[in-house]
């Protein structure tokens, strides 16, 4: 135990080991995090809705099934065409509409992951984007009003569009935000100055 113990800080003092720590603690860091100011505390983060990906995994589960089809359809049904169908292109066409469709559920993934909308005590600060990054920070005190509009199916599953207008500018729009009537509830709770609810 003790030279467990030894190896692992002598380990940790290395530069290698420095950049791990430093690398694993940042990405697992919301874009928040990463940019607070002093004394100031992440108080509420949300994401776009799961609706956002149901484009893309309609697509996925069309391709998957199209391997399955592919994979259980026989060439010995073909014959009676006349196309020359060997197992092997049937293989193959089947691996890859289930790469493709991997592909697309991915999309639909990072799509979701790569907005981030967050309340601080100080800020609400929302990131879009992966290649083309867009980055919005108000003040709260210069927020002079946030609205949400939610259509009947979003009323359901809990989804919904954040607008919100700072002074004197044009008003933000955010859709398919989820939970968007409790981030307006933590943006109105954070401008009154009450503390985080749990």
């Amino acid at each position: 135990m003790a030279s467990h113990n030894l190896r692992r800080s002598s380990v940790a003092g290395s530069p290698a080991a420095n950049f791990l720590d430093a690398f694993f603690q940042g990405a697992f860091l919301s874009y928040a995090e990463k940019h607070l100011i002093a004394g100031e505390t992440v108080q509420y983060e949300t994401r776009l809705h799961w609706i956002v990906m149901l484009g893309h995994a309609l697509i996925a589960s069309v391709l998957a099934f199209i391997a399955i089809a592919l994979l259980v359809a026989s060439p010995s049904s073909w014959q009676g065409a006349k196309v020359a169908t060997p197992r092997g292109v049937m293989y193959w066409a089947a691996l890859t509409c289930l790469m493709l469709g991997a592909i697309f559920f991915c999309i639909g993934l990072l799509k979701r992951n790569a907005t981030e909308m967050a309340v601080t005590n100080k800020r609400v600060i929302v990131k879009s984007g992966l290649a083309n990054r867009r980055t919005i920070e108000l003040l709260l005190p210069r927020i002079e009003s946030i609205a949400v509009e939610e259509p009947a199916l979003g009323r359901l599953l809990g989804y919904g569009t954040v607008i919100v207008r700072g002074t004197g500018g044009t008003p933000e729009v955010f859709s398919q935000i989820a939970r968007p009537l409790e981030f307006r509830e933590q943006v109105q709770r954070q401008i009154a100055g009450e503390p985080k609810r749990s």
